[in-house]
């Protein structure tokens, strides 16, 4: 069975979009809604890293490195300014859709296992991650016009 793979891929994206939403929270702290929506959905991922740990349990979870590639690829560090939050919403973003789409393809082999419980988290926490990319759409829509047209 080559669930374990996927739950290990998305058990390791959920912690490090934590990771992200941390490190973003941190360096655009000027930014109050930026700091404390994502200082709350680093928190959220750390529950869906956790909601997945006994299935990953159950089905021996296997940790392969795409997550990791990710996460080093788009975070070699957060920048300043408007320009930058938009990109680093932008990264966040881009770490948001692969654990959708990671939710997405676990709930597809739980419906498969006929794992009812897993499904019901696959349900829960694909809903919060498609709430995860609305906001971070809709904020970076409300940074666009400043970054890119303003002159700093």
């Amino acid at each position: 069975m080559h669930l374990a793979h996927y739950l290990g891929l998305l058990h390791r994206a959920q912690c490090n979009l934590a990771d992200a939403f941390r490190q973003v929270a941190d360096a655009h702290a000027e930014e109050p809604d930026v700091h404390h929506l994502c200082q709350q959905q680093a928190k959220r991922c750390d529950e869906h890293a956790e909601r997945l740990r006994p299935f990953a349990e159950r089905y021996s979870e296997e940790a392969p490195a795409e997550p990791d590639r990710l996460h080093s690829e788009l975070f070699t560090g957060t920048r300043t300014g408007g320009i930058g939050l938009l990109r680093d919403l932008q990264d966040l973003y881009l770490m948001a859709a692969q654990c959708d789409i990671s939710w997405t393809v676990v709930g597809q082999a739980a419906y498969g296992a006929r794992d009812e419980d897993l499904l019901g988290v696959v349900k829960r926490c694909e809903g919060e991650t498609a709430i995860q990319l609305k906001w971070l759409r809709t904020r970076m829509k409300q940074a666009a016009p400043q970054a890119l047209v303003v002159a700093e």
